[in-house]
């Protein structure tokens, strides 16, 4: 696995044996990343020295993942837009001895919230994670309050650390992009006190009052002549059929109270749809932004955009169904946090895999995977291996047909939970392959 030595090349924990066991952990942990500790571990020795690892109290999980954020941002470098998505997603580890653990949404459970930067292009390709967040709630007080840092700061100091950031990407423009948790004036203030050196596009959750006006802020833009359509598919989800939806386009250019006095412009973007089907609620998407949307194509770029957002959806999903983070079984959240520091990159890599193998079907395939990895594949479904690296889509179709994936004509594409069960399948034979040619 060449890929994890580079994604951790240039990781410095204090002491080479420990920066060695950081690989070799996320070489182990990404070709079974669905088993337990010493199931992806393999033996009695190799788990010791796994929960000897992540007992180390001098490591900070910073440390692990900071390599993989340095290699983040020299793929984003080769970008025009990166989106960055925030969001915050809970871990529920309720029933565990775990130390350090908090409430979660009811105060009887007990679990963590992680809350990662995750960047992606528009054409929705993940290129890592940028930054995170990882801590538990502390329990209310007598008053019922909540002690402890207001959580909302983290949305306001994710904007922070993308906006130093963009100033060492001058070539390529970023995008904060939040849903209705980040509708804090307070973070939009900081925007334009800063000069919006990122641009910030987040879903709305509130209806403000607008100085001198009688209608508040989206009874207002509702009255605003239409820009024109936007017609997309909406895919299928849980509990949801996949439809074809027509949007109808309004925008309002809008001032808000700057920090220091003052007023500030964003523009207010409604998304609204037309005719849904009998039964359906129509999809409304009220959005915020820094950038001016004068005509449909910016207004519908912008949207476009926020539908990217479902990417981060995915990584939690990969990060708690396909790796199963949630079923750690270790004693300190300070041991559980060096953990998901080596599973979010897991989680962004399977993620990678699935989009690259969409976005560019032709690449040579040993552009991502070691030569063992997809000669197993090959061997696995017991066919001739071909005199040259396939193409990258075949080798992710092959894959992916190990974890349920059937390729039938209307089956599109493989999605993340094929792929990464297959992967666990064709890499018990890499390494097999591997073990062979070194004796």
């Amino acid at each position: 696995m060449g890929w994890a030595k580079e994604e951790l090349s240039r990781i410095d924990l204090g002491d080479q044996r420990l920066n060695a066991r950081s690989i070799k952990l996320l070489q182990q942990f990404a070709a079974k990343p669905a088993t337990s500790i010493p199931g992806a571990c393999g033996g009695w020795a190799e788990t010791i020295a796994a929960y000897r690892f992540f007992a180390q109290e001098e490591i900070d999980w910073r440390d692990i993942l900071q390599p993989h954020i340095d290699c983040s941002f020299t793929r984003m470098r080769a970008q025009p837009v990166v989106l960055c998505l925030q969001d915050t997603t809970e871990l529920d580890f309720n029933g565990r001895q775990t130390q350090g653990l908090g409430p979660l949404s009811y105060e009887a459970q007990r679990g963590m919230y992680v809350h990662p930067t995750y960047a992606v292009t528009p054409e929705r390709l993940p290129l890592g994670v940028l930054d995170a967040w990882m801590w538990a709630r502390e329990a209310k007080d007598e008053q019922g309050e909540r002690p402890g840092i207001l959580e909302s700061l983290r949305w306001i100091e994710g904007y922070e650390r993308i906006a130093e950031r963009a100033t060492e990407l001058p070539e390529t423009r970023l995008v904060y992009v939040a849903d209705r948790e980040a509708d804090i004036l307070a973070l939009m203030q900081r925007a334009d006190a800063l000069g919006n050196p990122a641009d910030w596009l987040i879903r709305a959750k509130h209806n403000r009052k607008l100085t001198g006006e009688t209608d508040k802020l989206w009874d207002k833009v509702a009255k605003t002549d239409t820009l024109g359509e936007l017609s997309f598919y909406l895919p299928p989800r849980a509990g949801r059929q996949g439809r074809k939806i027509v949007q109808q386009m309004r925008t309002l250019r809008i001032s808000f109270p700057a920090e220091n006095g003052g007023t500030f412009e964003a523009t207010a973007i409604l998304a609204k749809e037309i005719d849904p089907p009998a039964g359906e609620k129509p999809l409304e998407w009220r959005l915020l932004t820094n950038r001016a949307a004068n005509t449909l194509s910016e207004a519908a770029e912008y949207v476009d955009w926020y539908r990217c957002r479902w990417e981060i959806e995915m990584f939690f999903n990969i990060l708690k169904n396909g790796c199963q983070v949630e079923a750690l079984q270790l004693s300190a959240i300070s041991r559980i946090e060096l953990a998901l520091a080596l599973f979010m990159i897991i989680a962004w890599r399977i993620g990678y895999l699935m989009r690259l193998g969409r976005e560019c079907p032709e690449l040579d395939c040993e552009v991502v995977f070691d030569r063992e990895e997809w000669q197993a594949a090959w061997l696995v479904a017991r066919k001739p291996l071909p005199p040259d690296p396939p193409k990258l889509n075949e080798a992710i179709r092959l894959i992916a047909s190990f974890g349920g994936f059937l390729g039938r004509k209307g089956d599109g594409e493989p999605g993340a939970k094929s792929l990464w069960q297959g992967l666990q399948r064709v890499m018990d034979f890499a390494m097999g392959i591997r073990a062979v040619r070194e004796t």
